[in-house]
């Protein structure tokens, strides 16, 4: 009997291959190439399955080309690059990678919360330039971190990861906002306190940013909220690019309505819009808050135990939908 013939969009971890060859027969990406639409299509044309991560695009169009196409296992917790009505309806399995970078995600998201606060790349590329020609009692005086208000828009693993940090490392008063309230025990253990997403947005003095994208989350944060935070306030989204509005972002750190941001994410990206380029009161990364060795291996792995779960016959370990079974195509 034939092996399944899967995909893998984008390049991982040579031993991620190796698992998945004993199992399917495997057409990967070394190169790392970012594929458009008609060469992704052209690629999953023939292939039962696919390992992909944020850069590729599974909908309606795709789906109906491809026949034979019954899981698309995501290297990502996110999947807003799935959508997901079109592949329940096409019969198609999705998976995600929650858990595996909760912690990692979490740590980095503090991290930019520091750099934001205390004007870490600001005051770097001021010393590289070489202008540090003294002290002064105001040089890149930041914001306060321990003791302050933090305030986090999207209390799930990672926005409750961040919250135990704040609260119990930096002896922050945490306050929250969710689609839904958590549980008074676990609110008690993050020390987190439920509020109005209007009176987070007015009293805090640091907003981190961690709820899914959707289109109903979509420039949760515009010029209208970004108006309604304190002047010596910072931002940090390590959530979605689509979350904050960018353009409304960086007219406000120009004016300084906003003391600082901090972006691991972006409208577009990789593309940045060019006024954050612009201005010096943020600091900007990559998409790298899961990036530890330990942490991408383990999305990895676990985007494959997806994959070799399904065609094994026992389901997906991390499913995002419950679709019907597809007829397997011939």
């Amino acid at each position: 009997m034939s092996k399944p013939r899967i995909l893998i969009a984008r390049a991982v971890f040579p031993e991620v291959l190796q698992r998945l060859a004993q199992h399917f027969e495997v057409q990967a990406n070394p190169q790392d190439e970012i594929w458009t639409p008609q060469q992704l299509l052209a690629h999953l044309a023939d292939k039962d399955g696919a390992l992909t991560t944020g850069s590729e695009r599974i909908d309606r169009s795709l789906l109906a080309a491809c026949p034979r196409l019954r899981i698309v296992a995501n290297m990502a917790v996110g999947y807003n690059n799935f959508d997901v009505d079109a592949m329940t309806g096409a019969g198609v399995q999705g998976t995600n990678t929650p858990d595996v970078l909760t912690e990692t995600t979490a740590d980095f998201g503090f991290a930019l919360l520091m750099a934001t606060a205390r004007r870490v790349t600001e005051s770097e590329h001021f010393l590289r330039a070489g202008r540090w020609s003294k002290w002064s009692y105001d040089m890149f005086a930041g914001a306060e971190v321990h003791g302050t208000r933090l305030g986090i828009i999207g209390m799930g693993r990672i926005g409750q990861g961040i919250a135990r940090r704040g609260a119990h490392g930096f002896g922050m008063e945490v306050v929250y906002h969710n689609r839904s309230r958590l549980a008074p025990a676990l609110e008690a253990e993050c020390k987190a306190r439920y509020v109005s997403k209007e009176e987070l947005l007015r009293t805090a003095d640091h907003v981190v940013l961690v709820l899914p994208y959707t289109a109903a989350s979509h420039h949760t944060i515009g010029a209208a909220e970004l108006a309604q935070m304190k002047p010596t306030a910072t931002l940090v989204n390590i959530a979605r690019g689509g979350i904050v509005d960018d353009a409304a972002l960086a007219q406000a750190l120009r004016e300084r309505r906003i003391a600082a941001a901090g972006l691991d994410v972006f409208e577009g990206e990789p593309q940045v819009h060019p006024g954050l380029l612009e201005v010096p009161n943020v600091v900007l990364t990559p998409h790298i808050a899961s990036a530890t060795v330990g942490t991408r291996l383990a999305m990895a792995n676990l985007a494959a135990d997806n994959l070799i779960a399904f065609f094994g016959g026992r389901g997906p370990l991390t499913p995002i939908n419950a679709p019907a079974a597809r007829p397997v195509a011939s």
